[in-house]
This record gives structure tokens, C-alpha cells and sequence, in this order.
């Protein structure tokens, strides 16, 4: 896979959708993840050392939301949680790869993977001061459905700005290049 950014290529990339025997493991990288997005959120943690993440139980028991690990060459990379979201599309809840297999294309074959493995819309969002993740979900979006894809940014009443990445998998898409 050449995704133009110098960076090497991946091991063998695998998603897994996560049950709740995995739940543990979602919720430790969660803090993780949660940790990383600090910076532009300006979460702390609680007293008991744990970011809050108050949705995360829904992915274990709702049904139409879902789980997934991310494996590279068989090691634990990360984890992504999906779910429905407005007009019938299929929302990027979040996404985290752990940082020692960043700018290895492990996020770019987890994310454009993932994306590929449902027809239909999707949503993505991310804090719009957060220039790694534009950078990144651009490429993403760019590697799946070429310049079919459109962003709009939201201002929320706290003063955060997110942007939306939305597009749309055909069927010819979901077959890997």
C-alpha cells in the first residue's frame, strides 16, 4: 500500500470486531486514547486516575453500535467504535492507534478498512484544532472514495469547533485497490 507520505509499510492490519470479553482492553486503550486527545479537549483525569468516558458501555450493549480491535502483524495496535448516526450513515465514534505504530500506515489500512467494510454513508469528526487528525482523515477519506467527500465544520455552544468528514462507500469501493 503507497500512500505518498514516506511512511513504511504496514505488517498485516486486521480489525476485530471486540465482544464483551474484549470490554476490558477497549476501555484501558479508551484511556489511552482519551489522554492523547487532552491537549485539545482539556479532559482530566478523576480522582481515580481514570479519564471519564461515559458512552463506551453502549458499544457492548447496544446493538447497533460496535466495537472493534485493530491488530498489526498480530499485535494489539488499537481500537474504533462505531455507531448510527444522522440520516442513516454510520458514524467514526473514535479511533486510536497506539503512538509507537503512528506514521507506519497501521491507522491508514485500520481506518480505510474499516470504512470499506460497510456500503453505505459515513460520518467522521474531529476537533478542528487537532491538524493530525485533519491531515489524517483527509488522506483516509481521499484513499477511499478518491474527491467524493465533503466537510463541514460545527461550532458547539462550549466553543469547540469540529469538523465533519462525511462520504459515501459504493460497492466498487469496498473492493480493496
Amino acid at each position: 500500500m503507497q500512500n505518498g507520505n514516506d511512511q513504511t509499510q504496514p505488517g498485516r492490519v486486521t480489525l476485530r470486531l471486540a465482544d464483551t470479553t474484549s470490554r476490558p482492553v477497549v476501555e484501558r486503550l479508551g484511556q489511552l486514547e482519551r489522554h492523547d486527545l487532552s491537549p485539545w479537549t482539556g479532559d482530566l483525569p478523576g480522582y481515580a486516575g481514570l479519564f471519564d468516558y461515559p458512552r463506551l458501555s453502549r458499544f457492548f450493549t447496544d446493538a447497533d453500535h460496535d466495537a472493534y480491535l485493530i491488530y498489526s502483524d498480530g499485535q494489539l495496535a488499537g481500537f474504533s467504535l462505531v455507531r448510527p448516526f444522522d440520516g442513516g450513515a454510520t458514524f467514526i465514534h473514535a479511533f486510536f492507534v497506539v503512538r509507537a505504530l503512528r506514521r507506519q500506515g497501521v491507522g491508514l489500512a485500520a481506518a480505510t478498512d474499516l470504512l470499506r467494510s460497510r456500503r453505505g454513508r459515513w460520518a467522521i469528526a474531529f476537533l478542528e484544532q487537532n491538524a493530525p487528525a485533519a491531515r489524517f482523515w483527509k488522506q483516509v477519506a481521499a484513499e477511499v472514495v478518491g474527491e467524493n467527500w465533503t466537510e463541514k465544520r460545527r461550532h458547539r455552544p462550549d466553543g469547540a469547533t469540529f469538523t465533519f468528514i462525511h462520504l459515501d462507500v459504493d460497492q466498487d469501493e469496498r473492493i480493496h485497490r
